[in-house]
């Protein structure tokens, strides 16, 4: 080795270990304004608490929550529902109760929230919410109430509590105030499941997977299968009481699910068109998918909620400009009359719902008045 060489190879271990000396002082710096600015980030987002529906365990959302946690640094709660438990005497009552404290556990400490609620969870999720919207006349003061007392329970200052911002329901329904889940099916329990009174649960009669899951491969619908637990009646028949229709409150999107075998997309479109006519603020998207697009197509669910909770706060999501758009596979069912086929797809069953919630509102307002001469 020649004098120059070796005056050449101190320089570049010189040179090396100035390097990795910057390297750490630039990534040590990295993790302290991360220590800063990330909880202030954070702070801004509204929480996510998840509502799973029947039969399920809160884990059915991973996929989801783990895309919303990593890429969009979102607080994600799952609920595991009383009903789903094992124990026949969980109520409809219960299942409320357990969202909507995990909900005040977040409102309370400052924080607005969305509620993500699939099929049967749509009712817990609508229910647990009373009270806890920004309504548009809100004085200085908040009052939290529960949905099972019509007293106040605690009174927050409003600069420093959180309030339910906006709900997203998932192959679900609108509850209607005052009737229980089985109430508008006037106690008739559908061909998937039956009523067993010696269990005190409901059983499901249809292939799971064909119910569920048929989008998904043959080893992955197993698995889920096998997550299944047993569902309460109770919370299915009882309860009506509790119910509230939430997204009379607060603005709602819905995800609809084309390929659904347990909820057909002709009742979903019904109950948006539904929602309308009762003066529901409804955003209505669809995916190909089955009853449970969270596990076939998450990427897109994650979009949807994404784009759904930018129009709930008003700007745009960390992350979700570097998310790849998968729009062609979400659609956006409306009447559009230079395509004749959107007429019976999408006009009459939105156009029908519409009227029967118009109809049900004209009923209610009668009601109202007739009750209010009567006194």
């Amino acid at each position: 080795m020649t004098g120059n060489d070796s005056i050449n190879s101190r320089d570049g271990t010189y040179r090396d270990h100035h390097n990795k000396d910057e390297r750490e002082r630039l990534d040590w710096q990295g993790r302290l304004l991360d220590m800063f600015t990330l909880p202030s980030k954070m702070a801004n987002l509204p929480s996510l608490v998840f509502v799973p529906g029947s039969w399920h365990r809160p884990e059915c959302y991973g996929k989801i929550t783990k895309i919303l946690e990593e890429q969009h640094r979102f607080e994600c709660i799952s609920i595991r529902l009383p009903s789903t438990k094992g124990d026949p005497q969980a109520t409809f009552k219960d299942d409320v109760d357990v969202v909507r404290a995990a909900i005040v556990h977040e409102t309370s400490q400052g924080r607005d929230v969305v509620v993500i609620a699939h099929s049967y969870g749509g009712m817990l999720g609508n229910s647990a919410i009373k009270g806890l919207t920004r309504s548009p006349d809100t004085t200085s003061l908040t009052a939290i109430k529960s949905p099972s007392s019509g007293a106040s329970s605690q009174s927050i200052p409003m600069s420093s509590t959180g309030h339910v911002i906006g709900l997203i329901l998932i192959a679900s329904g609108f509850t209607l105030s005052g009737l229980s889940f089985m109430d508008p099916l006037f106690g008739i329990p559908p061909p998937a499941w039956r009523v067993n009174k010696e269990t005190g649960f409901a059983e499901l009669v249809k292939s799971p997977r064909e119910l569920f899951y048929h989008d998904l491969s043959q080893e992955e619908a197993g698995y889920w299968v096998s997550q299944l637990t047993p569902h309460s009646l109770k919370s299915l028949f009882e309860g009506g009481e509790y119910a509230y229709a939430g997204w009379q409150d607060v603005r709602t999107w819905y995800i609809g699910t084309v390929e659904d075998r347990g909820l057909p997309v002709v009742i979903q479109r019904m109950q948006v068109g539904m929602a309308r006519g009762m003066g529901g603020i409804v955003e209505h998207r669809e995916l190909q998918t089955s009853h449970s697009p969270f596990l076939s197509q998450p990427d897109r669910v994650v979009e949807i909620i994404s784009e759904a909770i930018q129009a709930f706060v008003g700007k745009r999501i960390a992350g979700s400009e570097e998310q790849k758009s998968l729009d062609r596979a979400i659609s956006i069912p409306s009447l559009q009359l230079w395509r004749p086929y959107s007429w019976i797809r999408f006009g009459l069953p939105l156009g029908l719902g519409n009227v029967i919630g118009r109809s049900l509102s004209f009923f209610g307002w009668a009601r109202g008045v007739f009750r209010s001469r009567s006194r």
